[in-house]
C-alpha cells in the first residue's frame, strides 16, 4: 500500500480522529465531551436528512418531527417504564420510524416544493401535538426529570450511565455503529438506485424500479436516523421541551449538510462540527449572535458551493491533475 495514496491518508486521519474521540473525556473538561455528544447527535440527524436530500434528491423541512418522536419516546419510556437505556433509545427510534412510515406515505408521491411543503406541514402539526398534549408530553413545560437509566449488557451486568463520561462512550459507540451502517446502505444496490432516482427518475422507472417505494424506504430510514438522534438527546439533557419539534430545529440538519457538502458521505458530519463550533464561538462574542451567525453561514454556503468537504475534494482533484504528467 502506497503511503502517499489518498486512501492511506484518509485512513490515518480517521484513526487519529477515533483516538481523539476515545481520549476526549479523559484529557479535557466536561464541556468538550458534552459538545462532542451534541455534534454526534446532530451528525446522525444530518446524515439521515442527507439520505433524502443528497442521495434521493428530496428536500425535507420536517425532520424535527422524527427527532422529537425519538426524544419524547425515549423520555416517556425512561420516566414511566423503568426499562434500561438501550431498549429505551431503540424504542424512541422505533417510534420515529413508525411516524416516518405514516408521514412518508403521504409525502413521497410528491416532488420538489410540494414534498418540502408537505414535510413542513407535518412537522408543524407534530409540534402542535407536542405542545397541546399536556397529559403525555407535559405541554410547554416538556418532560422534566428524565432518568439516565443504566445500560444492561448480557454477561456484563448493569453499567451505570449517570456519569457523563459513561454516557459519552455510549453515544459514541451507537453513533459510530449507525454511521458505518448508513455508509454500507448508500454503497449498496439500494443506495445506487436512490442516486439513479435523483439523477433521472424516468430512466429509473423505465429500468423497472418502483420509484415511490424506494423513496418511501429512504424516507423511513431517514426518519429513523433523526429519531435515533433525538432518542440519545433525552437521557443527555434529562429533559425534553417542545422546541425539539419546532420547524427551526429542522433547519439545523439542512444547514449542516449544506456547510459540509451533500454529495460526500462525510459532508453532514463535517458540517455538524462546523455548525456547532461556529454557533458556540459566535454566542460567546455578541448578544446579536443570530444575526452574525446567519451572515457567516450565508458566506460559507455561498463560498463553498459544494460544501466544505466538496470543495476540498474538488481542490484535491485539481491538484492531482496539476501534478500529473503534462
Amino acid at each position: 500500500m502506497r503511503l502517499d495514496s489518498p486512501r492511506t491518508w484518509s485512513r490515518g486521519l480517521l484513526g487519529l480522529l477515533l483516538a481523539g474521540l476515545l481520549l476526549l473525556p479523559l484529557v479535557t473538561p466536561r464541556f468538550y465531551p458534552y459538545l462532542a455528544m451534541q455534534v454526534l447527535i446532530l451528525s446522525l440527524m444530518a446524515l439521515g436528512f442527507n439520505l433524502l436530500f443528497g442521495y434521493t434528491g428530496l428536500l425535507s423541512f420536517g425532520h424535527a418531527a422524527f427527532y422529537a418522536a425519538g426524544a419524547y419516546g425515549t423520555g416517556l419510556l425512561l420516566k414511566h417504564t423503568g426499562v434500561s437505556l438501550l431498549p429505551a433509545v431503540l424504542g424512541g427510534a422505533v417510534a420515529a420510524t413508525l411516524l416516518a412510515v405514516v408521514i412518508g406515505c403521504f409525502c413521497v408521491r410528491h416532488l420538489a416544493i410540494y414534498f418540502a411543503m408537505l414535510t413542513l406541514a407535518f412537522g408543524m402539526m407534530i409540534h402542535s401535538v407536542v405542545w397541546k398534549w399536556r397529559d403525555v408530553t407535559g405541554g410547554d413545560d416538556g418532560l422534566i426529570g428524565i432518568p439516565r437509566a443504566a445500560l444492561a449488557l448480557p454477561g456484563l451486568g448493569s453499567v451505570p450511565m449517570a456519569d457523563q463520561t459513561a454516557y459519552y462512550y455510549f453515544v459514541l459507540a451507537v453513533s459510530l455503529a449507525a454511521i458505518v451502517a448508513l455508509r454500507r446502505v448508500v454503497r449498496s444496490p439500494f443506495g445506487m438506485v436512490l442516486q439513479a432516482i435523483r439523477e433521472n427518475e424516468e430512466r429509473a422507472a423505465f429500468a423497472g424500479f418502483t420509484v415511490w417505494r424506494y423513496r418511501l424506504g429512504a424516507f423511513v430510514l431517514s426518519g429513523a436516523y433523526a429519531g435515533l438522534a433525538g432518542a440519545m438527546l433525552a437521557p443527555l439533557e434529562n429533559t425534553v421541551a417542545p422546541g425539539v419539534a419546532h420547524w427551526t430545529k429542522s433547519a439545523e440538519p439542512v444547514l449542516a449538510t449544506l456547510l459540509g457538502g451533500p454529495y460526500v458521505f462525510s459532508g453532514p458530519i463535517v458540517g455538524s462540527v462546523l455548525f456547532l463550533l461556529l454557533k458556540e464561538a459566535v454566542v460567546r462574542v455578541t448578544q446579536y449572535w443570530l444575526l452574525v451567525f446567519g451572515v457567516v453561514l450565508l458566506a460559507l454556503v455561498l463560498g463553498f458551493r459544494g460544501g466544505f468537504v466538496g470543495a476540498l475534494v474538488a481542490w484535491g482533484r485539481r491538484l492531482g491533475r496539476g501534478l500529473g504528467p503534462g
